[in-house]
């Protein structure tokens, strides 16, 4: 499959994942739209397909929705950083572009955890103050995640007694 398959691909889950396949969007239309775009960056290229796809293989790796979310809202930013240099009078730019804003809406809040995620990457923990502020928070951070662990337990135990398998 070349690139644009794969993002026709990973835009379709996208607008199917989160319910924008009602009457507002109409897949086909958006193939064609798409297939023009293709067209307009020479996708045919044989160094397309070189190292495998960009999205889709990370995107796998994400499987509880509201990790979809966050990954799921990267993308779409991305494809919108491709399209802000592109001609916006051409017609199939400026529909893909819309659906890419209106599905950037509804993830408002996959950039907001992805924005989280991108401050504590920049942390400096090798400053001394950042260690103690981190010190300091440690016991509430593992309650967290005792909350969390234990409540996937509980989860888990309620299905095996609810299953007959």
């Amino acid at each position: 499959m070349t690139f644009q398959t794969y993002s026709l691909f990973v835009l379709s889950i996208i607008m199917i994942y989160f319910g924008h396949v009602e009457n507002r969007l109409n897949l086909l239309q958006l193939q064609d739209d798409i297939d023009k775009l293709k067209a307009d960056f020479n996708s045919s290229n044989s160094d397309v397909g070189d190292g495998g796809p960009i999205f889709t293989e990370r995107l796998s790796r994400w499987t509880e929705r509201n990790e979809k979310r966050i990954i799921l809202s990267q993308i779409v930013s991305m494809y919108l950083k491709i399209l802000e240099n592109t001609d916006k009078s051409k017609a199939h730019v400026r529909n893909i572009s819309e659906e890419l804003y209106t599905l950037k809406e509804s993830l408002s809040d996959g950039s907001k955890k992805m924005e989280d995620l991108k401050h504590l990457t920049k942390l400096q923990m090798a400053d001394l103050k950042i260690q103690r502020k981190a010190v300091n928070e440690l016991f509430s951070v593992l309650q967290k995640l005792g909350d969390t662990s234990s409540s996937h337990k509980r989860k888990r135990s309620q299905f095996q007694r609810l299953c007959k398998c």
